[in-house]
């Protein structure tokens, strides 16, 4: 799903669980809320647009009732996802700047105005207006959440970072399908209204939390605010700042920036030099990952499968929405765990391979059975529920997690941020073209559940894609996946990975001794592991 964002930096409290470990947990758990936010927004507009009061607000009567244009249904769904391409592209500057605490804070800001905007609106002019500033919203706080919990986590659970973002989205999605069936019917326009104000309420949260939490301790190193970087880490960690500990792993945050300073901050021209290590088949890798990520078709059934449904003869349309979004939130939950066990490639070929043969069973399914033939229509349902689970448990945060892994030190900013508005323009292609592709009349492709035949066509493509260009980086350091590029090809990289590994275990078990014998010389009986901050792993 789009909306996720990338990790950047290193995380605290070395390999070991950290001081307090429950602080790291809660700082993942609850910045990770910021993905409900942008869940949420996806799936009260698919609710939303369909709504009778809605419709007679923004649309015109016709011989059916009253509806709008394909066109305006383009509009309204998908300019959202045009916000969130800008907002992706300004949060670096706004990050760096302000840094990541205050620009997730300006971020949600620039996300209410939109909402306000949305819910005043009685034109369909005023209420675009609204879905360009939440996306901008949405697209700044996509790619701020994920660097600032990346910078802020212990290392032991960054891997996981970027998923319980998407988890986060998937939950948002479901709370919105939740709350459109209990409002639908409302006679008024507090049926649309309501679930678009419910909003504020996630931004709130998502403001009162980041205000109380710390900023990044690497943020205020690079700025020279020492003292308080000391101040921040300590909260983070569980320790006083007055601690030795606290004055090393600012030293090697120190040490870290410096390495990157001599390595240099490439601009946007250095992304896509052919390099010893490969920079511009890596940037490229990211981008189109993540296009090929919409390309699976999941957004048309968070988009459109209201619609969709009702369209295939499905009566409650909201309801089967809502078990749609229950099993998205329950699938990702084994892709949570299965990343780091069965690995990014391999989850990534399973995902596609199983996807791509759900979406031409719906297609079959939907051309040869009548909308009346209830056992076609629960097989449709059925099929589709079990490539959102495929989606769910690998393409949704996986393909986060190895574009958060693949680029080098020095051009790693910026191509974050290239691939995270890749997806959002995909997002937005998508959005737009939908409409056209499946609704009846004149100007349109009519192809209704026909598309699912685009979209198993495109999971071959993913398949291909993924065979051809994706490395397997599970267990590797972010050094050890330099290495892997310069020296193998994707398809040989599981076998160069365990050689890797092996030689990784090696070296840490000689820097474990050697940093043992240095603290036992101060007279600390530390684990060496437990001071380390900077090593990218």
């Amino acid at each position: 799903m789009a909306g996720g964002g990338v990790p950047m930096g290193p995380g605290i409290g070395g390999d070991g669980t950290p001081k307090n470990k429950w602080a790291g947990i809660f700082m993942t758990a609850f910045a990770a809320f910021g993905g409900i936010l942008y869940g949420y927004d996806t799936g009260v507009i698919g609710g939303v647009k369909v709504m009778e009061d809605w419709l007679k607000t923004f649309g015109k009567e016709g011989p059916k009732g009253y509806a709008i244009s394909t066109g305006t249904e383009s509009l309204v769904v998908s300019i959202l996802s045009a916000g969130t391409f800008v907002g992706a592209l300004l949060a670096a500057p706004i990050g760096d700047r302000i840094g990541r605490k205050w620009g997730i804070i300006s971020g949600t800001l620039v996300f209410c105005i939109g909402v306000a905007l949305q819910m005043a609106a009685l034109a369909v002019p005023l209420f675009v207006v609204g879905r360009i500033f939440a996306g901008i919203g949405v697209g700044i706080i996509s790619c701020l959440v994920p660097m600032y919990q990346s910078e802020c986590s212990p290392k032991w659970i960054r891997g996981a970072v970027v998923s319980c973002y998407q988890w986060a989205i998937t939950i948002g999605l479901l709370l919105a399908s939740i709350v459109n069936e209990g409002t639908a019917k409302r006679p008024n326009h507090s049926s649309w209204r309501i679930p678009i104000g419910i909003q504020f309420v996630w931004a709130a949260v998502l403001i009162f939390g980041m205000f109380l939490l710390p900023e990044s301790p690497r943020w205020l190193i690079a700025r020279g605010r020492d003292q308080e970087a000391g101040v921040n880490l300590g909260r983070l960690i569980g320790m006083a700042p007055e601690d030795p500990e606290i004055d090393v792993q600012l030293n090697e945050i120190r040490a870290n920036l410096r390495a990157e300073e001599a390595i240099g901050n490439g601009g946007y021209i250095d992304c896509f030099r052919g390099t010893h290590n490969k920079i511009r088949f890596r940037v490229l890798t990211g981008i189109f990952l993540q296009g090929w990520q919409q390309l699976t078709g999941i957004n048309f059934i968070f988009y459109y499968g209201t619609t969709f449904f009702q369209r295939s003869g499905i009566s409650n349309s909201f309801l089967i929405s809502i078990a749609t979004n229950v099993v998205n939130v329950g699938m990702t939950i084994p892709g949570i765990y299965l990343v780091d066990k069965a690995g990014r490639r391999s989850l990534l070929l399973w995902g596609a391979a199983g996807m791509l043969i759900c979406e031409y069973v719906v297609a079959v399914v939907g051309v040869t059975v009548k909308d009346t033939d209830m056992a076609g229509q629960k097989v449709l349902i059925a099929f589709v529920c079990i490539y959102i689970g495929f989606f769910a448990s690998t393409w949704g945060p996986v393909s986060w997690v190895v574009t958060s892994e693949i680029f080098p030190l020095n051009v790693r900013a910026k191509a974050m941020s290239m691939a995270t508005a890749s997806n959002w323009l995909f997002n937005f292609a998508i959005g737009y073209a939908t409409p056209y592709l499946v609704n009846s009349g004149r100007g349109n492709l009519n192809l209704g559940v026909k598309v699912f035949f685009i979209w198993g066509s495109t999971c071959a493509g993913c398949l291909i894609f993924t065979y051809f260009c994706i490395p397997e980086t599970k267990g590797l350091s972010l050094e050890a996946i330099d290495v892997l590029y310069q020296n193998t090809t994707p398809i040989h990289s599981v076998a160069y990975g365990r050689r890797l590994k092996a030689e990784q275990q090696e070296m840490h078990s000689q820097e474990y001794l050697t940093e043992k014998a240095t603290t036992a010389g101060h007279g600390k009986d530390k684990v060496a592991g437990s001071t380390e901050y900077v090593e990218n792993a």
